[in-house]
């Protein structure tokens, strides 16, 4: 099964296709280059919600075939994975995160009485789950935590934004800014959707001396290395079975 993982940015992109062996190959798209090693193909699509989608159905429409990015061969599962702020201390620095749920969790409108997700506004979603089977399966073979991660456009950057999102999000463990970019435009593809998120900081005051970037960057290398051979093996049918 072939698998496309999308990245926000080249350090994360180049962070996942060091964990897979082989030559590496490049193919070009609209505004974008993959990056290819065997059945994967990582791309760096962009920070943000709205560019993770746009690059992630760009290369969805294209396939992206071993011939080229002008013979259609469809994806069997997309990926969204990078670095993450985590609510620590249930998921400490350099560890990693897989989502159970991905969730939009600035999707919608402030009111007099508080935020409304885009579904209390009778319209859109703001989540996505992915395939249950895959998520124990790859988190056991990492060792990930497995619980809902926040999509947010803007990073936070206080104790009391973080205080309002794990209120409003309960057992939420980390948050990144394109996972629900990437699980729309696969929705739309009718592919299913996985997001892997290596720590690099706490949710909250930034403070960028305590950032552990390398080790972040290091340990989805490794993630991708033990959960390789899940993910291009995993078969839909094992969440239908259970």
């Amino acid at each position: 099964m072939r698998v496309l993982v999308v990245t926000a940015v080249p350090v994360e992109r180049d962070a996942v296709t060091r964990a897979f062996g082989g030559a590496e190959e490049h193919v070009a798209l609209p505004g974008a280059e993959l990056h290819r090693r065997g059945a994967f193909d990582v791309l760096a699509g962009g920070a943000g919600p709205a560019a993770a989608a746009a690059a992630t159905a760009f290369a969805l429409a294209s396939g992206a075939s071993a011939s080229g990015a002008s013979s259609y061969a469809p994806y069997g599962l997309v990926v969204s994975a990078g670095i993450g702020g985590a609510f620590t201390p249930v998921t400490p620095l350099g560890s990693l995160v897989v989502a159970d749920g991905i969730v939009a969790a600035d999707l919608g409108a402030e009111t007099a009485d508080g935020f409304l997700p885009v579904t209390a506004l009778g319209f859109g979603r703001d989540r996505f789950t992915p395939p249950p089977a895959l998520v124990r399966a790859v988190a056991s073979a990492t060792g990930a935590a497995a619980g809902p991660v926040l999509t947010v456009s803007t990073v936070t950057g206080s104790a009391e934004r973080a205080g309002a999102l794990l209120a409003a999000h309960p057992g939420a463990l980390a948050e990144a800014m394109e996972g629900f970019g990437v699980a729309e435009a696969a929705a739309r593809a009718d592919v299913p959707v996985l997001e892997v998120r290596a720590v690099s900081n706490a949710v909250g005051p930034r403070d960028r001396d305590a950032w552990r970037i390398g080790d972040a960057l290091a340990a989805l290398t490794d993630a991708f290395g033990k959960a390789a051979s899940v993910l291009q093996g995993w078969n839909s049918h094992e969440d239908l079975e259970g």
